[in-house]
């Protein structure tokens, strides 16, 4: 019952793909990729501002969530022990995990656009990601760290090493696969979301592509949920499918990436 359960998520996964990315190689092209896009006839025009503002929103995210992220799970790992508080803060990550993406948006439009007076912006949005990404980042770093069998601590400790030169030694070279996987397919997700970039930074369109954190931007996600919902243009399904099959492939790529860097650096044997 379980393998037929997971063929059939699995065929409609595959068949969801296949008619978004059918439909939408009729117009992808090299054009469509590097072109700006024309807000009065989109079929002269491409993404390539909404390409850019999705790739630097990505890279914002991994600056903001990544290094927190690995260094709240090495506190939870190695540090904080199984004291009460500890398991309340693990519990509060999980939970946190699985919030909409949409309540994460009104979070970003309450704390970093108003309450920060960091407008709509890039930054703004930004923050609101990794906020999300985090829970995801923690949870993976944590299990990554948490494989290290513990006979590795234990060994370090007792040939005179501090804690940090145990960990930093003998823990996150083995535990390194699993994070940078973690990360990245966290980062991928978060990539995709379009309902926190409605509340604070992406717009529909812009002629130009974003010279500073503070400005406004355009994102593949966004710029896919206006085409598909409410432009008036009769290309604009066929144009929101091209949008997704390029969004479809950074994710994809990005996911490709991390399962290449676990396998090539993934656990020694001990």
């Amino acid at each position: 019952m379980f393998r037929l359960t997971c063929w059939l998520v699995a065929t409609a996964l595959i068949l969801v793909i296949l008619y978004v990315v059918v439909k939408g190689a009729k117009v992808v092209s090299w054009r469509f990729i590097t072109s700006p896009w024309h807000h009065r006839d989109i079929t002269q025009g491409g993404i390539y501002q909404a390409i850019v503002g999705s790739l630097l929103l990505g890279l914002l995210v991994v600056v903001f969530s990544i290094p927190i992220g690995i260094g709240c799970a090495i506190y939870l790992s190695e540090y904080g022990g199984d004291r009460w508080t500890t398991r309340m803060v693990r519990a509060a990550i999980r939970n946190l995990a699985g919030v909409p993406s949409v309540v994460y948006g009104l979070f970003g439009l309450a704390v970093f656009v108003i309450f920060m007076r960091l407008g709509t912006s890039l930054l703004a949005s930004s923050l609101t990601l990794a906020c999300m990404t985090l829970p995801w980042v923690v949870t993976a770093s944590e299990e990554a760290l948490r494989s290290v069998p513990e006979s590795f601590r234990e060994a370090s400790l007792a040939l005179g090493a501090t804690r940090w030169q145990m960990i930093r030694t003998n823990v996150l070279p083995y535990a390194f696969p699993g994070m940078v996987t973690g990360s990245i397919i966290g980062v991928a997700r978060a990539m995709g979301e379009t309902a926190p970039l409605i509340f604070t930074g992406a717009v529909f369109y812009m002629s130009y592509v974003p010279t500073s954190p503070l400005d406004k931007f355009m994102s593949l996600p966004y710029h896919l949920f206006i085409l598909a919902t409410q432009h008036a243009s009769p290309h604009a399904q066929l144009y929101a499918a091209g949008t997704a099959t390029i969004l479809i492939a950074i994710v994809f790529g990005m996911i490709l990436v991390a399962t290449i860097l676990r396998y090539r650096y993934r656990r020694r044997e001990w």
